[in-house]
Parts: C-alpha cells; structure tokens; sequence
C-alpha cells in the first residue's frame, strides 16, 4: 500500500504504527512535515516551509485560522509535487489540529482519509475557567470559538476521523461524533518498564544526584504553566520538604507555554519560584528543562512519587509511559485522568487545585511503602491491560482496512515481534504533550 501520512512536528503520534508499516518492507510511505532533525529507516520524509506568518493586520481571532490556511496552502504545495510524478496515496492519515490536511482532498478527491481529532473547544465546562485563579476575560470567548474553525472545516471533509479518548471524543458535538473512532494511544511496554533496582545505586541526571537513601518526587511536562497544575505543585513544595527532609523533586519541561495564556511578565517559573522565594529548600527542587527521552524514562523508573495535574483537557503521553513504568502516581481528579487512573487503585486522585491536599497526597504514599507498591503493580497490570502497543496497531489496522478495504499486514506482526527500537534521533521530551 501507499501511505501519505501529515503531521508538522515529525513523526507526531504516528512513531508505532510507522515503524511497524516500515519494518514490514512493503509499503511505500511518505511523511509530509516541517523540517527537523527527527528520522525513521523505510519512512520517507518530505519537509514543506511556511512562506509567510500571518499578517498582523488580520483580526487577532482570526490568526490562528490565517495560519491554518498558510499551512494548508504550503502542505498542497508539497504534495502537488509528487502527486504530479504520479504518486496516488491509499491513505492520508494526519493530524487536523494544524490545518495540514484541509487541502488534500482538492489533489486527492477520491483517498480515504484517516484525521486525528484532538479537542474540540468550549467557552465554558472544561478547561474555560475550570481554574479560579485564572479567570476567562469575556472578551476571549470569540477567540475561544474561533479555535474551532479548523475543527469544523475537517469535519466537512467527508472524511473519518479518530481520537484516542472517549474524553477528547465527547468534547466534539453529538453530530461529529459518528465520524470520530476511539482510537486508544498505547505504551512502549519494552521500553516503558519497571526498574526496581535503580533505587538500590545513586541517580544522576546532569549535575543532580539523588542518593538511594532519599525520596524523589517527579513532574513531567512540556511547559511549566497552569494548564498542567505546575503552579499547583510548586505551592505544595513547602510543606512537601519541610515534612520530608530526605525528598528531592525533580521538575521536567520547558518555559514555553503549550496552552492557555503566558504570564504577563517573563515565565511562570519565574513568577512561582518568585512568589515561593525563601519558603523552601531551593537545593532540594532542580528545574531541569528538558531531558532527553532515555533520561526521561530512566527518572520515571526511579521516581518514589510521580506528580501527574491536568485541566480538563488532553491527557498526556507521559501519563500512559507513567503507568506502564510502575510509577507511585498522584493525579488531578479530572475527567481525563479518570479514564487511567482510578482513586486508590492504580494511583491517588486529588482535588484540583489544591496544594495542600497535593503535599498531604505525596506525604502519604512516601510514608506508605506498602500502598506505594501496590499501586506501582497495579499501575502496571492496567498498562499491561489496556496499553499495550499491539492493542493500539490493531486498532490501526481495523480503520485502515474499513477506509481502504485492504489489509496493511499490521496485525501479522503482533506484539514483541519487532525488536525494541530507540526513539528518532534525538527526540527530546518536548514531543511528549
């Protein structure tokens, strides 16, 4: 078969299912992306440049959807090109977050095309005010709604679309949603596994050490901002320290912010260690940035408590790779974690937001060895249960044949037939939402 896969940060949620098409040695497959340093042996890759920004005269709820369309435009552009050379995909499968795919059908009328749905926005009931510090200004609603514009044109395409929560699914309206599979995003379980022994021999991780007699709490995200409970936990670090003088945090992600709004002066880390100045043990807390994706899992194995907050809003990767790795997780008790992680069995829910009862969670399971490892097991029984990288290529499979009424052989190989394999080259934990 031929594949046209689309996603401006290659390879996007498409690595599994492109290394197995791409070890299978029969597929031709073309990957359309910006240009980065990111490679995979049998894939393709063909880079498309934005040729201008949006103009800054265009209304300022409108740029976003302008950008979309330049995307749109230059995608095609990329594309005509070896459509002309007669390439006709089987297949377009991408993400319509961006705009990529909104052309497509006008070179490929007749391709089936599989589009990943994220989240459809709402000016209230989710993520909009769910977080009373950060109240909505009424006059961002129409920027709100104008989020969904690209949303709706992809549903106009006629086209099939999948989503990998039922969550993410129900934020699209009821007429949508009949276009729109549940198509569940596994974990790496080779990869993505438990490491008891780390503990037993000191953590390093650049210039941090964390010895094995000390308790390390973790917090894995792409930007430190609200959206992702960092301010949340940085005021539960006070009493968090005070109470255990042998825990060390080590915090994960960027200043760039994914989501919401950026503070009105420099990063929110500056403004929450700022605000937090002399309340705790600074030498305990290391901002590392971003790791690297071995580094990353090697913090998650030796993690004794895993800090996990969200918003009503897209559930991260790292969540599921927590799992799998038999983390000791403390979650948001939000309506997308709830579809991981349930209360006392496979992690400790708490309120969102609130810090207090955060540092009271991590206190007591760093206290409770026996509840950490019964969540750790548990946490990885449902990894293996419901995550499992063949699960997600089958699922794969059954799309690609309904929309194609081909096989692409995905399911032949099953899980552990294809030896581990590193991520791309030089994929860095920014890639993880």
């Amino acid at each position: 078969m031929k594949f046209l896969f689309v996603h401006q940060n290659f390879p996007g949620q498409y690595l599994h299912v492109l290394r197995r098409l791409a070890a299978l040695r029969r597929h031709e497959i073309l990957f359309v992306s910006e240009p980065n340093d990111n490679f995979l042996e049998g894939v393709r890759k063909i880079s498309y440049r934005l040729h201008r920004l949006p103009s800054p005269d265009t209304h300022f709820d409108a740029r976003e959807f302008e950008q979309a369309m330049i995307r749109a435009e230059a995608v095609a552009l990329a594309c005509k090109t070896f459509r002309d050379l007669g390439f006709v995909p089987d297949i377009i499968i991408g993400h319509h977050g961006w705009g990529e795919l909104l052309n497509l059908r006008d070179l490929w009328p007749d391709v089936p095309m599989l589009g990943y749905f994220e989240f459809f926005y709402h000016t209230e009931g989710l993520d909009v005010d769910f977080d009373p510090e950060f109240p909505t200004d009424r006059k961002q609603l129409p920027s709100i709604r104008a989020k969904n514009a690209v949303n709706l044109l992809a549903l106009s395409l006629d086209a099939h679309g999948q989503t990998p929560t039922q969550f993410q699914r129900e934020t699209y309206p009821e007429w949508a949603r009949r276009q729109i599979t549940v198509l569940p995003e596994g974990a790496d379980l080779q990869a993505c596994r438990p490491d008891p022994a780390c503990r037993d021999r000191m953590f390093v991780l650049g210039d941090v050490q964390v010895a094995p007699t000390e308790k390390l709490v973790t917090y894995v995200a792409r930007g430190l901002e609200p959206y992702r409970g960092f301010h949340v936990l940085m005021r539960a670090l006070p009493r968090l320290l005070r109470e255990r003088t042998d825990a060390r945090v080590i915090i994960v992600g960027s200043d760039e912010v994914s989501y919401g709004a950026r503070p009105r002066e420099g990063t929110w880390r500056e403004r929450m260690t700022a605000e937090l100045q002399g309340q705790y043990d600074e030498s305990r807390v290391h901002l590392v940035g971003r790791v690297m994706y071995p580094d990353y899992l090697r913090l998650l194995q030796r993690s004794d408590a895993h800090v996990y907050l969200t918003y009503p809003f897209v559930a991260s990767w790292s969540l599921r790779e927590a799992l799998a790795i038999g983390c000791a997780i403390i979650a948001s008790d939000t309506d997308p974690v709830r579809e991981f992680v349930t209360d006392g069995r496979t992690g400790l829910l708490v309120r969102f937001p609130d810090p207090d009862g955060l540092a009271e969670a991590v206190l007591r399971l760093l206290a409770d060895a026996p509840l950490s490892r019964r969540l750790r097991a548990a946490a990885r029984r449902y990894a293996e249960r419901h995550l499992p990288m063949a699960h997600h290529i089958a699922a794969y499979e059954d799309l690609i044949r309904d929309l194609t009424g081909r096989s692409s052989g995905l399911k032949e190989e099953g899980e552990g037939a294809l030896p581990p394999q590193p991520p791309p080259k030089a994929m860095p934990l920014e890639t993880i939402p």
